[in-house]
């Protein structure tokens, strides 16, 4: 009955393979741009994550050894106000927290620079 409805399906055999890619295959290397921003986004989370919680209890050791004791409290209370004045805005603070970030794009910069880039 098929052959007189379609007479190409009577001559060409019926086959149930799929032509959906095979997922045991690997793939080709990713994008060099998905590549990319994944490695820029690994190195702004480790640079935010210095500049916003390690930077300041690196300040807070060197200035306690240097100046003496912080005088409000210890690097609890010198992160408490380190935050508040991120939250105020204050470009001194936010400099800190952006300041490695910022040094890695000057280093890399510099590097591609030097490399005749």
């Amino acid at each position: 009955m098929a052959a007189l409805l379609c007479p190409a399906a009577a001559q060409e055999p019926f086959h149930l393979e799929s032509t959906a890619p095979d997922s045991d295959l690997t793939d080709s290397d990713p994008p060099v741009a998905r590549l990319r921003l994944v490695r820029e986004s690994v190195i702004l989370g480790v640079a935010l994550f210095l500049g916003f919680l390690v930077a300041p209890f690196l300040i807070w050791t060197v200035g306690h050894y240097i100046l003496g004791p912080y005088n409000p409290g210890g690097p609890g209370r010198l992160l408490a106000d380190y935050m508040t004045g991120l939250a105020h805005g204050s470009p001194i603070f936010w400099a800190v927290a952006l300041g490695p970030y910022l040094l890695t794009l000057v280093v890399r910069s510099l590097y591609f620079l030097a490399r005749g880039g």
